[in-house]
């Protein structure tokens, strides 16, 4: 099958959206790290050059100088300066997420003086915050095109023409190819104009109806997610209370079926609350967590708390939602929880009423930051106590996280981390469930793409 001159590659949506809109969404970030650059590169928890080519942290652990490489230009020619990255970052400061929910940046660099020279910048913050170059490997700067569009980057692939939620055609710096990228909602779509030759590519195949490991004639590569599938559990009262009952509810489920019967096998089991691809993850030397409904019920037998639970799951995001409470209900009946499944229809108000605690005993969620700190910080810190934390306290997690966040050496820190997450595997605030399998498949001809564990669809 020959390629097209201008091959197509059908994304779940094409957008950039507005500057300061932060989003998890792959096919957005996939656009963008195209375009754009990311202030700083995140790859496998560790931190690469992006827009800025170096950064250094000051002996107090507070002052970060980092400076542009010389000579960078936006795609009209422009110069990039360092101001533009610190009126972007404060901007950023104020935003939300897609569901209307506030980020947490503004937390994070309350009372920063964010400063710039020439190609330098400079964020002085009032205590030691080393883990900031994970924060800003999520900021993409970009320029206003003549629409006021923020397509005009400083990234390999310049933006020829765009059409809002519908397509995009790029041309890259350097050989000059172009690829047009279609947006195709539903996997079954993308499916079948792949196989018809209408694209040559086409992201996403994992959430086909019925899941699959391959496509006959075509390449196919697999990718697994750091996107944590979990349920987060009501730590404020009811039945999640209790830590027995946590642990309990989490020794009850058999995660190696979950993913073989639920997932089609597109999934790898969890350990804890963050991927093997997290700062900190390898230093936790983490066993996988076992099945034990023997302990399960040994352990809620000790607990005074209820024994009526109820889950609440969205209809997607993440996907199989129903099929996997169903899945967790049975399993927590089987050791003495009386489960009820609530499934909300309003994906968005699903998510605010998580924000705002009105979440049942139970709720299947997913937890998209790489940023082992954001995840901490955001969700699970209870001094924090942030918009996605859930009631549960852990006075040794809580200690442990206050110290190792402010460690400036790397290592020191990785290992503070990793002495966190062993011991959220064995006092569990959530229930763990798996990360997902991403799928790309394509033409043999159109060589060069691959996914990274983010999702994002990476064109050499």
């Amino acid at each position: 099958m020959s390629l097209p001159s201008v091959p197509t590659i059908a994304l779940e949506k094409i957008d950039f959206l507005p500057p300061d809109r932060v989003t998890d969404d792959c096919s957005v970030l996939t656009l963008k790290s195209l375009v754009l650059e990311p202030m700083l590169r995140w790859q496998d928890g560790e931190i690469r050059p992006g827009l800025f080519a170096d950064w250094a942290l000051d002996e107090t652990g507070c002052r970060w100088s980092l400076s542009i490489r010389p000579g960078k230009v936006f795609h009209d020619g422009t110069p990039v300066r360092a101001a533009q990255a610190a009126e972007f970052i404060s901007r950023m400061l104020e935003s939300r997420d897609m569901f209307g929910m506030p980020w947490s940046y503004a937390r994070y660099l309350e009372g920063a003086e964010i400063s710039a020279e020439g190609q330098l910048l400079t964020i002085e913050t009032p205590k030691p915050f080393p883990d900031l170059p994970e924060i800003l490997s999520e900021f993409y700067l970009p320029k206003m095109d003549a629409e006021g569009r923020p397509v005009i980057g400083t990234g390999p692939w310049r933006v020829e023409a765009f059409t809002p939620g519908r397509e995009v055609l790029l041309h890259r710096r350097g050989d000059g190819r172009r690829l047009r990228f279609v947006a195709m909602p539903l996997a079954e779509d993308r499916l079948a104009a792949l196989t018809a030759n209408e694209v040559q590519a086409a992201t996403h195949m994992e959430r086909l109806e019925t899941p699959r490991h391959g496509l006959e004639g075509f390449g196919w590569q697999e990718q697994t997610s750091t996107l944590s599938v979990m349920a987060y559990m009501n730590g404020f009262g009811g039945a999640f209370a209790d830590p027995q009952a946590r642990l309990a509810a989490n020794l009850a489920i058999d995660r190696t079926r979950l993913v073989a019967e639920v997932m089609g096998g597109l999934a790898l089991p969890a350990d804890t609350i963050v991927s093997p691809w997290h700062f900190g993850h390898a230093e936790a030397r983490l066993a996988p967590l076992r099945f034990d409904p023997e302990e399960a019920r040994r352990l809620l037998a000790q607990s005074q708390g209820p024994r009526e639970v109820v889950l609440r799951s969205p209809t997607y995001m993440p996907e199989r939602a129903p099929e996997i409470a169903d899945f967790m209900a049975k399993a927590w009946d089987a050791i003495g929880f009386e489960t009820r499944i609530e499934i909300a229809e309003d994906r968005p108000q699903y998510a605010r009423d998580i924000g705002e605690k009105r979440m049942g005993d139970a709720a299947i969620f997913d937890s998209s930051p790489h940023s082992s700190f954001r995840v901490l910080d955001d969700k699970i810190s209870g001094l924090s106590r942030a918009v996605w934390w859930q009631g549960v306290r852990d006075p040794e997690v809580d200690a442990g996280f206050d110290a190792a966040r402010h460690l400036t050496d790397t290592a020191a820190r990785a290992d503070a981390y990793g002495a966190l997450l062993r011991r959220l595997q064995a006092a569990p605030p959530w229930a763990y469930l798996f990360h997902p399998v991403l799928c790309l498949t394509h033409v043999p001809a159109l060589q060069g793409l691959s996914l990274d564990h983010k999702g994002i669809l990476r064109i050499t």
